[in-house]
């Protein structure tokens, strides 16, 4: 089996815990206004990989990977979720620890050949940094063009499978820096007994260049990127949200 790569970054930072080698899978059924890797959409093209020939790249490099590992990043993974699955085996067969950067959205648990593709697949999954674009129903279908009722379960499935959860947000001036949507989400995410960590990401607009360059319309063209202190107040008010959610299950 061969997994479409878009690309492979060997010194991940930011991708999950240490340093880590970083899969970029291609495609994805997202379209959020903000995405800066629209190079990946197209779930065609791009580099063909083997497990046994991205576990070499990582073995060639293994050292400075003492404290990090692999990490499944896109597009959106899930949209391969066989060749996934096949390489985080590989993986952890070898030892080597597994984050996977998802949406969700692929999840359906009234599927029961999809559901049992995650099974397979949690079974070597050490971490999920698990992308809410929105909480609210209505404005995630307008952000992202899919609806996100099987990405909140999905998260809670991921708590039922014990897998730890880094939740990401990001943060967008009139669409997701909204208190009233910030406390549901952290209303939400104080119910996952298996919650490790929270990123709040500021709108930036790096990914506008790659728009142009692929002849797309970019739909947030001439949006100043969002304050670091915006991120900040947005990230406390997700917190204490949390923070009432666990005080009032405790009850």
């Amino acid at each position: 089996m061969v997994g479409h790569i878009h690309s492979i970054e060997t010194c991940g930072t930011v991708d999950g815990p240490g340093m880590r080698f970083v899969v970029f899978f291609k495609g994805c059924p997202m379209r959020c206004l903000y995405c800066h890797n629209p190079d990946t959409w197209d779930p065609s093209g791009g580099e063909e990989h083997t497990v046994e020939d991205l576990l070499k790249q990582y073995d060639s490099l293994k050292d400075f990977y003492k404290n990090g590992g692999i990490t499944a990043t896109g597009g959106e993974p899930l949209m391969q979720i066989d060749f996934l699955t096949e390489l985080f085996e590989g993986a952890k067969a070898k030892g080597i620890h597994t984050c996977l950067d998802t949406s969700g959205v692929i999840f359906h648990r009234d599927n029961p050949e999809l559901l049992a593709k995650f099974d397979r697949l949690a079974k070597v999954t050490d971490l999920v940094m698990l992308d809410i674009k929105h909480i609210n129903p209505e404005e995630h279908m307008k952000l992202c063009k899919q609806p996100n009722d099987n990405i909140l379960d999905f998260a809670k499935y991921l708590d039922e499978k014990g897998i730890t959860i880094w939740i990401r947000h990001v943060i967008v001036e009139g669409i997701t820096l909204n208190d009233k949507y910030l406390d549901e989400l952290g209303y939400f995410i104080g119910g996952l007994q298996h919650l490790k960590a929270l990123d709040c990401l500021p709108y930036h607009a790096m990914g506008e260049s790659k728009y142009e360059n692929l002849g797309i319309d970019y739909p947030l063209k001439g949006m100043e990127a969002l304050p670091k202190e915006s991120a900040i107040h947005a990230r406390e008010v997700i917190l204490a949200a949390a923070k009432r959610r666990r005080q009032d299950d405790a009850k």
